[in-house]
């Protein structure tokens, strides 16, 4: 199974992720390599707890994400 993570840079330093599949699964790490290794234990343990609530695991739809530029006003 596999989601997509949003990866940020945290403003103390190091990174944070999201998985928008996952509402509330969150990790973080000094460095994104540290970021990707702790989120995909984050995920885990999120499906884990859903399995034991006896939740269906969410397969993630189509995410598309996109930029778009804006003048400054």
């Amino acid at each position: 199974m596999e989601y997509t993570i949003l990866i940020h840079q945290a403003e103390e330093g190091g990174y944070w992720s999201e998985v928008p599949a996952l509402p509330g699964c969150y990790s973080q790490g000094e460095t994104i390599d540290e970021t990707l290794s702790n989120t995909k234990e984050a995920v885990e343990a999120h499906l884990m707890a859903l399995k034991e609530e006896e939740v269906a695991a969410p397969i993630e739809e189509n995410l598309f994400i996109g930029k778009v530029r804006v003048e400054a006003v």
